[in-house]
C-alpha cells in the first residue's frame, strides 16, 4: 500500500474523530451531574426512592450497553410509532449508562469521608457550602480519580459502539475502509488513534491526581 493511500485514510478517519470526540465529551457533561444526583437519591432515607435507584443501577450495570443503545433508539418507534435522530440515542443511551457507573463511583466516595470532618468544619464557623467545597469534595475527588479515570477511558472506547445504530464516527469509517481496501490497515489507524485519545485522557487524570496529593 502506498503512503499515499495511507494519507487519504488518515485523513478519512480523522474527519471520525469530532463525532466521536462529540459523543464522549456530551456524555461526560451530561453523565457526572446525573451520577452525583442518582448517588445521592441512592444514599436517601426514602427507602421508595432509595430501591428505585438500586433497581435503576441494577439494571443498567446488568445488562450489555450495545442492547441498551438499541432499545433507546428503537424502542420508541416500536411502542409509540416515534422515531428521533441517532446521534441523540447515542447520546443518551451513553448518558443512562455511565451515569449509573459513576453514581456508585460518587457514592462510595462520599460514604468514605467521616462524618467527625463535617462536625469539625462547623465547629470552625463553615457553612454547608463552605464544608463541601472546600473540605470534603478535594477529599472526594482524590478518592473516586482512580476508578473515575477508569469509567472514562472506557467511555471514550464506547463510542465506536455509535455504529450499531448508524452513527458514523472514526471506528465505524475505519471498518468501512478496511472492507473497501481489503486491508486491517484502516483498524490500525484507528487503533492509533484510540491510543492517542486515551493516553492524554489518562495524562489529564494523572496531572489532577497529583494536584491532589496535599489532600490525605
Amino acid at each position: 500500500m502506498s503512503i499515499e493511500e495511507i494519507w487519504n485514510v488518515t485523513k478519512i478517519l480523522f474527519s471520525g474523530i469530532g463525532v466521536t470526540l462529540e459523543i464522549f465529551i456530551l456524555t461526560l457533561v451530561l453523565a457526572i451531574p446525573l451520577g452525583i444526583i442518582v448517588a445521592i437519591l441512592r444514599n436517601s432515607k426514602c427507602k421508595i426512592i432509595a430501591f428505585i435507584m438500586k433497581v435503576y443501577i441494577l439494571i443498567i450495570r446488568g445488562t450489555p450497553i450495545m442492547l441498551q443503545i438499541i432499545i433507546v433508539y428503537f424502542a420508541p418507534y416500536y411502542l409509540f410509532k416515534i422515531s428521533y435522530d441517532r446521534f441523540l440515542a447515542i447520546i443518551l443511551a451513553c448518558v443512562i449508562n455511565y451515569a449509573a457507573y459513576f453514581s456508585e463511583i460518587f457514592r462510595s466516595g462520599m460514604n468514605s469521608i467521616p462524618k467527625g470532618q463535617r462536625e469539625a468544619a462547623y465547629t470552625l464557623g463553615f457553612n454547608n457550602v463552605q464544608t463541601f467545597f472546600l473540605i470534603l469534595l478535594p477529599q472526594i475527588v482524590k478518592i473516586i480519580l482512580p476508578p473515575l479515570s477508569n469509567e472514562v477511558v472506557s467511555l471514550l472506547k464506547t463510542t465506536s459502539l455509535a455504529q450499531i445504530i448508524g452513527v458514523t464516527e472514526m471506528f465505524s469509517l475505519a471498518q468501512k475502509q478496511a472492507n473497501y481496501m481489503f486491508s486491517i490497515m484502516p483498524l490500525g489507524i484507528a487503533a492509533v488513534y484510540y491510543l492517542i485519545l486515551t493516553f492524554f485522557v489518562t495524562l489529564l487524570f494523572g496531572k489532577v491526581e497529583k494536584k491532589l496529593e496535599y489532600y490525605s
